[in-house]
């Protein structure tokens, strides 16, 4: 015997599909499943529903498949995926229940992207618009996405949490209304707001402003959004000091905010909080102009796993330099964002009057 039937913790049938969200919508919609896991969020390949006894697992390929859908078994007794066939032939992938999610080797890239025409955009969980920060993600280590809901109004959100190790939400443009376990009733994130979003913490999206935009930066790149069917929010508990896999939530808001000397002379920065609340995992800062000092050009060392640096507002220009060229300096403006790699030499030069930068460090590899 492969497994021990007293180890299967679920089963579910295994739907290959091209068009993943006409298909999503068909049973969600017209059948009435409820969707109860979605990975990765800005482009999802992977769906599990759920309804009338039945459990389905989407999976999106590149052209429908002629080929029976599969059956995906569950199991704690089993630490990588294998495969059985049946004896009428029917395929069974046989799947950890805790599969080991290492992080990724780490790639050492420079990164520069530019928002405007030409950016790709696509649509992704709860209908949101995601364009990638990131291409590549550093070999899988991290993602960080440009979110945009452009109608606004009430967001079709379910209770959800994600399997991560770092999450921030920082709101760009507009408003958003969200709701946390554990943290109160529901709140409005404003622009220059952000929140950490601690791993498995439940929350939900609830409305937003026409044109909302949010940067979401997480690690690692992939991870499993999954629904909570049953916690209703808010919770009638209150506990802003809860630990959640060793992290504190955060909200940061930018009214109030006390800025100080950032790195170099002519800038200031505020700092959201975040070092604090994750035990040193990571850093997140928003650097501004100071007017009454001439700005003298910012140094950009990356000693970790991560440096980025997202453009807010006004523009500035980034030099860099490798081991064997030295690159013109390349302008950035608003929507902008830098992924810098150790050991490179980068600086940023000629900056606006209203310059202001969103600054994300991973210090631990």
């Amino acid at each position: 015997m492969e497994v021990d039937p007293a180890t299967i913790n679920a089963a579910a049938l295994v739907m290959p599909c091209a068009r993943l969200h006409e298909t999503l919508e068909f049973f969600r919609a017209r059948l009435g499943f409820r969707v109860d896991a979605i990975y990765p969020a800005d482009d999802p390949r992977e769906v599990e529903l759920s309804g009338h006894g039945l459990r389905l697992h989407l999976r999106r390929v590149a052209a429908d498949p002629g080929a029976a859908p599969r059956l995906r078994v569950v199991s704690s007794a089993v630490s990588e995926t294998r495969e059985l066939v049946a004896p009428n032939g029917a395929r069974v992938e046989l799947v950890p229940a805790t599969p080991t999610r290492a992080p990724p080797p780490l790639r050492e890239d420079l990164v520069i992207t530019h928002d405007g025409e030409g950016a790709r955009w696509v649509v992704g969980r709860a209908g949101m618009q995601y364009r990638d920060l990131i291409p590549g993600r550093l070999g899988g280590r991290v993602i960080a996405s440009h979110i945009r809901i452009p109608a606004g109004g009430p967001v079709p959100d379910s209770v959800h949490f994600h399997e991560v190790r770092f999450q921030l939400i920082f709101c760009y443009r507009g408003w958003v209304r969200v709701v946390y376990e554990d943290q109160g009733p529901p709140f409005v994130l404003r622009a220059g707001d952000c929140v950490l979003q601690p791993p498995r913490i439940r929350h939900r999206v609830l409305e937003s402003s026409p044109g909302l935009e949010v940067i979401e930066i997480g690690c690692p790149a992939e991870h499993p959004t999954r629904l909570d069917h049953a916690l209703a929010l808010p919770t009638a508990a209150l506990d802003r000091t809860r630990a959640f896999s060793g992290q504190r939530f955060v909200r940061h808001e930018v009214a109030g905010a006390r800025y100080q000397p950032w790195r170099a002379a002519g800038f200031e920065a505020r700092d959201a909080g975040i070092a604090a609340a994750t035990g040193g995992l990571a850093d997140v800062r928003v650097a501004r102009r100071r007017g009454d000092t001439p700005p003298a050009p910012v140094p950009l060392t990356r000693a970790g796993e991560l440096l980025l640096l997202f453009v807010l507002a006004g523009e500035v220009s980034l030099e860099t330099q490798t081991q064997t060229q030295t690159q013109a300096p390349e302008r950035l403006r608003a929507g902008a964002c830098v992924s810098v790699p150790p050991g490179a030499y980068a600086r940023l030069i000629e900056p606006s009057p209203a310059l202001e930068l969103l600054e994300v460090t991973l210090p631990q590899t």
